[in-house]
């Protein structure tokens, strides 16, 4: 092949690339997210005042804060809703602790046919497996330097 057919098979190949290349528009992709983040803040934070107007403690509050918000996601999850939600909203839905939520929840409803065994107990953290080994291991090594350090 010689330098003009191949000249022209790539300027034909960056023209179907640019075709087929959906074109996102970043300060709207990032309205969304802060919408949708601001809106599960806002949720959260309506569950922690009732909680403080409820007499509860601070940590209290902040666990049945976390824990409702994992529930609703949970569920939101299950009736096919919260996927339509981080797809509008990006980052807004999956940053928060209802996006991890969902990243487990989502493989174990999608595999539940496969059975209790194989199909929920393995796929449940195809997703949030990693993160949570790493995280794990990540904190148990910056501890143990930490430890090595207050020992010098």
């Amino acid at each position: 092949m010689d330098k003009v057919e191949k000249m022209k098979q790539e300027k034909q190949y960056e023209q179907y690339v640019k075709q087929k290349t959906p074109v996102h528009n970043v300060y709207v992709n990032m309205f969304k997210a802060f919408i949708t983040g601001g809106i599960i803040c806002t949720i959260g934070q309506f569950i922690y005042n009732y909680c403080e107007l409820q007499k509860l403690s601070k940590e209290e509050c902040g666990g049945w804060t976390s824990m409702l918000l994992v529930l609703l996601s949970v569920i939101l999850t299950g009736i096919n809703l919260y996927p339509k939600i981080a797809k509008w909203g990006g980052a807004g839905a999956l940053v928060p602790i209802t996006g991890f939520a969902n990243s487990v929840a989502a493989p174990a409803i999608e595999y539940k046919k496969e059975g209790q065994v194989f199909g929920i107990g393995c796929k449940i953290f195809t997703i949030a497996g990693p993160v949570i080994l790493y995280g794990i291991f990540t904190s148990w090594v910056l501890g143990f330097v930490y430890w090595i350090y207050k020992l010098l």
